[in-house]
């Protein structure tokens, strides 16, 4: 994906995201929203600064990458949304492009992808930004509606029954 599709992908997902964490559509969906874009966003270029120094699709495309940007809140306690961002690069170069990104660098150069992608330069790629950015949603609430409580409800039964 070119730079256009990933922020296209960071706003709809601010959008999407903010929507599902805070559903009530009013002034607090608003307030989600403005919330995650801007972190978001400079996420989703964040990868794109290996273009300038170092090797683009291997440098800041890559899974130690992002567990450093998941990890920085934790320790330093800003920039807690950007990782979406990052993660959500890697999805698209990953699922929308037909060149991939090399996800184990500096380990291995080789670049994963998947065969449905498209070319950058494709008329259709805004409609696969769109799609995976729908799909993206979709994950994100079904893992937050389904998975999540259940995975509470499982380590509450866990804690009454060890000691």
């Amino acid at each position: 994906m070119n730079k256009r599709g990933h922020v296209m992908n960071a706003v709809l997902l601010s959008i999407g995201l903010g929507a599902v964490l805070q559903p009530t559509w009013d002034l607090a969906t608003a307030e989600m929203i403005v919330k995650l874009s801007v972190p978001v966003t400079l996420g989703a270029l964040m990868p794109d600064v290996d273009t300038a120094f170092g090797k683009h699709r291997k440098t800041f495309h890559n899974l130690p990458m992002l567990a450093i940007f998941m990890a920085w809140p934790l320790y330093f306690g800003n920039l807690q949304y950007v990782w979406i961002g990052v993660a959500t690069h890697y999805i698209l170069d990953v699922v929308g492009s037909t060149r991939g990104i090399a996800l184990w660098y500096p380990l291995l150069s080789q670049e994963y992808n998947l065969p449905v992608g498209i070319p950058v330069s494709s008329s259709k790629s805004d409609l696969v930004t769109v799609l995976v950015t729908g799909a993206e949603i979709v994950a994100f609430a079904g893992i937050l509606y389904y998975v999540w409580p259940q995975a509470l409800v499982y380590g509450e039964q866990v804690a009454t029954v060890l000691p």
